[in-house]
């Protein structure tokens, strides 16, 4: 990894913000849900405060960008009013809880969530970036989401606690009984050396006796389509952005009551019929649409790290280039940390083109302008055909 690429140890909140290339990120983090007052509000706040930009993280948290230092106060004050932030700044330093998306009032995964809430604080302090995903529908849907404990079913409909890394998970009788082993395996962690790992992931330690595995989770759904859905309509963001004038005419042309935030860059509007769900403009509603599949940080001006512009680049690229895309403004590929079959990297202003690998890995190509890089495309292409 290059020098230039410097790795933050901890994620920006709404208490803890982070210093970017554009003024203060402030990351609200929504358990799965806002409601449509809670929407419009974060639409108001975003304008006011900031510089009207929204973002949709991998995690299902919303962060708003722009922030001034002498405005964050004010945001802050408002947020909590909002219901949107807690008032309690050490609430934000507790695991997060990503939730599936279709859950229903009353099923496991919304009952999980309101019993683990109110223990949250019984967990020991945890790693700044450790989560925990509540996936307990029939088929699990967050597979691939970013957390380090999971509750969720195994094929046969029994709830499984399974920790990130390991194939197989523990069978539990119940949803509490569920809780509780989340809970006690936060303990484990921290009491077998886990801090020091960081992630569920990347600790070696062997799972304690009362938590054997036994039973691998059921075989993944697919995530939520764009277009309608039994609880409303699916929407995309662009690169996982939007702006707040977009989001609040969405709400008011659909009349939609809520939004459930998804770690995909989609949006679950709640109540909008087929009609009404037919097109917003500034949003996805094309499953085929290539923006869905591309990977692209925010780049400069937005991160103070990034050398290059990277959503042009990526928004003209859409569509004309085969395969997995990334673009990186900087060597450490915030975006996307897996290999992609094209990847492009920012580098003094500049791009490095790497074939099936990640922003760090070493190029076939460096130096390029866009347009030298665009004319290496176009031949790349053509020679593949």
């Amino acid at each position: 990894m290059t020098s230039e690429a410097r790795i933050k140890g901890w994620c920006p909140g709404a208490w803890r913000p982070m210093a970017t290339g554009d003024g203060l990120l402030v990351r609200v983090r929504p358990l799965g849900r806002l409601s449509r007052a809670q929407l419009l509000a974060l639409c108001d706040a975003s304008e006011a405060f900031g510089s009207g930009l929204i973002e949709l993280t991998s995690r299902a948290n919303l962060q708003l960008r722009g922030v001034s230092e002498a405005g964050w106060p004010e945001l802050m004050a408002f947020l909590v009013e909002q219901a949107l932030v807690d008032p309690d700044p050490e609430v934000e330093r507790q695991p997060q809880l990503l939730l599936a998306p279709d859950w229903h009032v009353g099923d496991a995964t919304h009952e999980a969530a309101h019993l683990l809430l109110a223990r949250l604080a019984e967990m020991p302090p945890l790693p700044a970036k450790m989560g925990i995903v509540l996936d307990a529908g029939p088929l699990p849907v967050l597979g691939e989401a970013s957390a380090d404990f999971r509750l969720e079913q195994s094929a046969s409909g029994a709830l499984l606690v399974r920790a990130d890394g390991r194939a197989l998970g523990t069978p539990v009788d119940s949803v509490a009984a569920g809780v509780e082993h989340l809970v006690r395996l936060a303990h484990w962690f921290i009491e077998s050396g886990g801090r020091e790992s960081g992630r569920m992931r990347r600790h070696r330690a062997p799972m304690p006796g009362w938590a054997p595995a036994l039973m691998p989770p059921a075989q993944a759904d697919d995530r939520l389509t764009l277009g309608t859905h039994p609880q409303g309509a699916v929407f995309g963001l662009p690169f996982g952005r939007t702006t707040a004038s977009v989001l609040r005419a969405a709400f008011e042309s659909t009349m939609a009551t809520a939004v459930r935030v998804t770690p995909w860059r989609r949006l679950l509007l709640e109540n909008v019929g087929q009609a009404a769900a037919a097109s917003i403009e500034g949003l996805l509603n094309d499953e085929s649409d290539a923006r869905l599949s591309m990977q692209a940080c925010p780049g400069a001006p937005y991160c103070d790290q990034a050398s290059v512009e990277t959503l042009g680049l990526a928004e003209r690229l859409a569509g004309r280039v085969e395969g997995s895309v990334h673009v990186s403004g900087c060597a450490k590929g915030c975006a996307y940390q897996k290999p992609a079959e094209l990847c492009l990297t920012g580098r003094a202003g500049r791009f490095d083109l790497i074939l099936g690998g990640r922003a760090d890995d070493t190029p076939i190509a460096t130096g390029l302008t866009e347009t030298e890089l665009e004319d290496y495309l176009e031949n790349l292409n053509a020679s593949r055909l």
